[in-house]
């Protein structure tokens, strides 16, 4: 079955490069009328206005459809705490160590693997941040390779801490968060992982596959089930107390081709980021469906 399923994403990442216009990073697919569209979306409700004006609410949005990719932000490199959306980087970490011969992949490593993002299992995820070696995920994020805690970029992803009560604290190098994100640096690995390229196009395929079917049903992942039932999605989120925190790739069979992360401190995050995808939505849906937007 996974094997099966593994088939199709691999197909499904052909068909995406093949598609694509030549390839670029993603610094580089920032769009000047996508960003502009955006700010002005996101200013025109004043808790959300509010909570960017202090640095409490960062977003990403990455249009996948189209003949080229196009990236927008706000607060993107503003490092947040994003509770359990850095598994992540656990889940690369685990990957490059299959591929260098570090980690043994066994069945019981790929079950850790897919509860850790389906579930958000804190014991598998510290099972697997044991396995790996947090030292070996922490350079995994700053090898140039990757790039994905940049300090000259705000940060990024980092994980410090084991998802357990015991066990030593490294908080990330600039903020000392111990398991931190960035909006830019999280739609960065959703697009290399849409592109083929994080380590590899079948160890992405692979990790698509343990990011696909959520088994949470809150934040973006209730409003893609209630606006597209049918559309493929890929996702990990985070929550704890007041932080929220959500990343998904979304894709439709008409025009839902997006990568949207969230990230936002407030008691009412649940309730803002539910209500900010179909907002982000409206902003990438073609004029010729934009009257049956919620039809895929």
């Amino acid at each position: 079955m996974r094997k099966c399923f593994l088939s199709v994403i691999l197909l499904l990442l052909t068909s995406l490069v093949a598609a694509s216009t030549e390839w670029q990073p993603l610094y580089s697919r920032v769009s000047p009328s996508l960003q502009t569209a955006m700010e002005k979306r996101l200013n025109e409700n004043p808790e959300w206005a509010r909570l960017i004006r202090s640095k409490k609410m960062a977003i990403g949005l990455v249009d996948l459809n189209g003949e080229q990719p196009r990236f927008a932000r706000v607060n993107g490199n503003q490092m947040m705490y994003a509770a359990s959306l850095p598994k992540i980087a656990i889940l690369l970490g685990a990957y490059v160590s299959f591929e260098d011969g570090s980690l043994a992949e066994t069945d019981e490593i790929h079950k850790d693997l897919g509860d850790m993002i389906r579930v958000s299992s804190n014991s598998a995820a510290t099972r697997l941040i044991d396995a790996v070696g947090m030292k070996k995920i922490q350079a995994v994020l700053k090898d140039q390779q990757y790039g994905f805690y940049d300090e000259k970029r705000g940060g990024g992803l980092w994980v410090g801490k084991r998802y357990a009560s015991a066990g030593p604290r490294v908080g990330d190098p600039m903020f000392n968060i111990s398991h931190g994100a960035t909006a830019t640096q999280v739609c960065r690995f959703f697009y290399l992982l849409a592109q083929g390229r994080l380590i590899n196009a079948e160890r992405s395929a692979q990790m698509l596959s343990d990011l696909a079917d959520p088994h949470l049903h809150h934040k973006f992942v209730s409003q893609v089930e209630e606006r597209a039932p049918d559309a493929q999605m890929f996702r990990k989120s985070g929550t704890w107390k007041q932080w929220h925190s959500d990343a998904i790739m979304v894709r439709g069979s008409k025009w839902r081709d997006y990568i949207l992360v969230g990230l936002v401190e407030s008691q009412n995050g649940e309730r803002v980021l539910r209500q900010v995808l179909p907002a982000m939505e409206e902003l990438i849906v073609p004029a010729e469906y934009a009257e049956g937007a919620d039809d895929t």
